[in-house]
């Protein structure tokens, strides 16, 4: 079997740790977020059927194959999507009762390992309007030298150890903090381990005020964790209450130490909040670390931050170049309830062959728009909104869908419900499809197939070519609010209370 190399330090001293070259540790697969497996044998489609469980359940056995290995019933919402790493997988999801939770599966089986819960964010504070939905947990975890990085629904950023308790800790009790005004949770023996949390809300340098939900999924890069606090928008969605705050902060991956922030200040412009994550790659022998922010520019950060400006304060992020989505799309004017006008970026910057492919769109609740997808030359430096397009497509709406491309084609899809092929040298289109539901998911491309997700619980699979064909649409129970992955063989699909697990031939008998 392949294996990919992972790099940690211990001692001082580069130690290298074999990941399974099937396995799928973060949001997109990897860190340029390009949602494209070189698996192959996966399903087309497959049979959900079952009765409802707690726990994984096995399919009863029919004339033909189901194609489904297992399912796991959820709770009501969930929006961090499944990872796979070290025979393990790891969800986000919502706890009707607490609040948000991660949890812990056997690979193999879907059996649940642990669950840790986290309360609600309960707080006083006047104009707060964060997790007033109980989402749960937002963000896709991180698998990194097999350790979990996740952002809470309060806002914090944990390191978690996936394989139990902690060493030293009290015997059957870890003490799993869930926030400086909450008392200490317990849970049992086969409890997840805290190894370190950061409060990106009470973090004097940090001092976030989140809007609605917190869903960066992370990059974790050598001993650095890159990571957006979701600043935003209170009550009001006029008035950003901390515009200082950063977009982008460096967390020692070890300790949680704050490293590093940006100061590029875009709480001044926010429009309504900060939901996108970062992405990584190289551009003539430099990493950057590009992130789509609040005011609707892509940023490209040096991913090594410079030395504290004095002591006492945290290094400083320094932006390479910024191109403004909105300007060259003419997407200029009010922005609350305007159609046509400004949005932020919601979805995740992808970096393809020295470019970056981003679109722009709004809270799903305001509803569809006019959007537009920017592809854009990486290469530059300072504000390349002009010189650095390479193309824009200004036909694609509002849009929460991050791209992946492959062969030259890329895939998107638009929160109005139509599925895209472009060319991704020009933006030319080459085919779309329209759904009968808007579209919050990614695309996944695998095996000569494109799977993308829908509102209205339906798994579309077409041919990952330049004329459209559908392959197959698989109806499932509830929303598809987050991407399906591949991993190792198996293609996953989670919906809002469902995690599927399909692969060729599987069959419970």
């Amino acid at each position: 079997m392949k294996r990919m190399i992972l790099w940690t330090v211990t001692g001082g001293t580069l130690l290298a740790v074999p990941c399974r070259a099937g396995d799928w540790p973060q949001w997109c697969g990897n860190d340029a977020r390009n949602a494209v497996s070189d698996e192959t044998r996966l399903p087309t489609q497959f049979i959900p059927n079952g009765s409802v469980a707690d726990s994984a359940v096995a399919v009863p056995a029919t004339a033909e194959p189901t194609h489904l290995k297992w399912k796991l019933r959820l709770n009501t919402h969930a929006y961090g999507g499944p990872v796979v790493a070290n025979g393990k997988i790891f969800i986000g999801i919502n706890d009707r009762n607490q609040g948000g939770a991660v949890m812990g599966l056997e690979e193999a089986t879907g059996r649940a390992l642990w669950k840790l819960t986290i309360p609600r964010m309960v707080t006083e504070w006047k104009e707060f309007n964060y997790d007033d939905m109980s989402l749960g947990v937002c963000s896709t975890p991180t698998v990194a030298d097999r350790r979990v990085y996740v952002v809470t629904n309060r806002d914090e950023m944990l390191c978690l150890d996936p394989e139990g308790r902690l060493h030293g800790a009290e015997p059957d009790v870890v003490r799993n903090i869930a926030g400086s005004d909450q008392p200490p949770m317990t849970t049992d023996s086969n409890a997840v381990g805290i190894v370190w949390r950061f409060d990106m809300i009470t973090e004097k340098d940090v001092a976030a005020w989140p809007q609605d939900a917190a869903d960066c999924s992370v990059i974790v890069h050598r001993d650095q964790v890159f990571v957006s606090p979701s600043n935003g928008v209170d009550k009001s969605h006029k008035n950003v209450p901390h515009p200082d705050a950063p977009s982008l902060i460096v967390l020692d991956k070890n300790t949680g130490r704050l490293i590093a922030r940006d100061f590029e200040q875009v709480g001044h412009r926010m429009l309504h909040g900060e939901w996108s994550s970062p992405a990584l790659g190289e551009v003539n022998g430099k990493t950057l670390v590009f992130y789509g922010g609040g005011d609707g520019v892509c940023y490209a950060f040096d991913a090594v931050p410079a030395p504290p400006a004095s002591a006492g304060t945290s290094g400083i992020l320094k932006c390479v170049w910024r191109f403004d989505v909105n300007a060259v799309a003419g997407r200029i004017g009010d922005y609350k309830n305007n159609v046509t006008g400004p949005s932020e970026i919601i979805a995740t910057p992808v970096f393809y062959h020295n470019r970056v492919y981003v679109g722009v769109g709004q809270d799903p609740r305001h509803g569809q728009g006019r959007g537009a997808l920017a592809c854009i030359d990486a290469t530059g430096t300072g504000d390349i909104t002009t010189k650095g397009v390479v193309w824009v497509n200004t036909d694609i709406d509002r849009s929460l869908t991050t791209v992946a491309i492959k062969d030259g084609i890329l895939y998107t899809a638009d929160f109005s419900g139509r599925i895209f092929a472009l060319d991704a040298d020009t933006g030319r289109e080459l085919w779309r499809h329209e759904t009968d539901g808007p579209i919050w998911s990614s695309p996944l491309v695998a095996d000569g197939k494109v799977y993308v997700g829908t509102d209205s619980g339906e798994l579309w699979t077409f041919a990952a070519a330049k004329e459209l064909k559908i392959l197959g649409r698989t109806k499932l129970d509830s929303p598809i609010s987050t991407s399906p992955i591949v991993a190792n063989g198996v293609l996953y699909v989670m919906t809002q209370r469902w995690l599927y697990a399909a692969a060729s031939g599987a069959d419970s008998r």
